[in-house]
């Protein structure tokens, strides 16, 4: 069976919204259209996507999976949609996968100014698959932090940062300057594989309800800063590595270059 892309992009906005009405909206089509094309695209598949009640829409096992793959699939389409119109333009375009909470600016910046002619552009790496945009073609290089599959890149340390633990500010242990693991003992933590929140904001909102806690990177700490939220040094937690990353086959010449600039520019050389 051919997979319909337009049918797919249908679903993978229903499945982001939960809500056939708010995506007929983002989709700019009338939401009886969005359910029959929807109806007709589980006739194709063989499978039930949504399951529909009169106040929900939620995705059923397969629509859960689907929606993974759509990320990707749709991700990956955009990519290579986008470097056909480049080869048709004659343009050299960079683009740099990144962490949350790393900042990879400035590299991107000493490149440019020795790199000009090549068009460069930044797409978020989830943490969870932090090496997706580097396989399915979305980015040339990232700057992530482990861990991450390595098989098949070529990666170049840059550094390590401590983690901090995430609480409410009402929380007990909110009034401590810093903490060690035995101090966590006895807390529900929001890390993996406990619960796998789909964003960083997610997190955060989990945390300031009262749902847990978690241990985070300091630079995420940093970049989400909010006031119902502590941040706690916790001395004893391993610190996290962040390195760049590139397909080991990849041997363009601006690639090579951008790494060596990046990597001075990060490790601050």
């Amino acid at each position: 069976m051919d997979l319909d892309l337009r049918k797919l992009r249908y679903f993978a906005a229903v499945a982001e919204h939960r809500h056939f009405g708010r995506a007929a909206e983002q989709l700019y089509i009338a939401q009886p259209v969005l359910s029959r094309q929807i109806r007709a695209f589980e006739q194709e598949l063989g499978y039930t996507l949504f399951e529909r009640t009169t106040r929900s829409v939620e995705l059923t096992a397969a629509g859960a999976q689907l929606h993974k793959e759509a990320e990707r699939i749709l991700a990956a389409v955009a990519a290579a949609v986008q470097r056909v119109r480049d080869a048709d333009r004659g343009v050299q375009r960079l683009v740099v996968a990144f962490s949350p909470g790393l900042h990879v600016s400035d590299a991107i910046k000493a490149f440019m100014s020795r790199h000009p002619d090549v068009e460069t552009d930044v797409v978020p790496a989830r943490w969870w698959e932090q090496d997706a945009p580097l396989r399915d073609g979305r980015a040339h290089v990232g700057y992530l932090r482990r861990p991450f599959d390595d098989s098949g890149l070529h990666t170049v340390p840059i550094g390590r940062e401590p983690k901090v633990a995430c609480v409410p500010a009402a929380h007990l242990l909110a009034c401590r300057q810093e903490l060690t693991a035995a101090d966590l003992d006895g807390e529900r933590m929001l890390d993996v594989p406990r619960r796998r929140t789909s964003s960083l904001e997610e997190k955060f909102e989990l945390i300031a309800s009262g749902h847990g806690i978690a241990l985070v990177p300091l630079s995420v700490a940093r970049s989400y800063s909010r006031p119902d939220l502590v941040h706690l040094p916790v001395t004893d937690a391993p610190q996290v590595e962040t390195c760049l990353a590139v397909a080991a086959d990849r041997r363009e010449k601006p690639l090579r270059d951008f790494l060596r600039i990046a990597t001075a520019t990060l490790r601050g050389d």
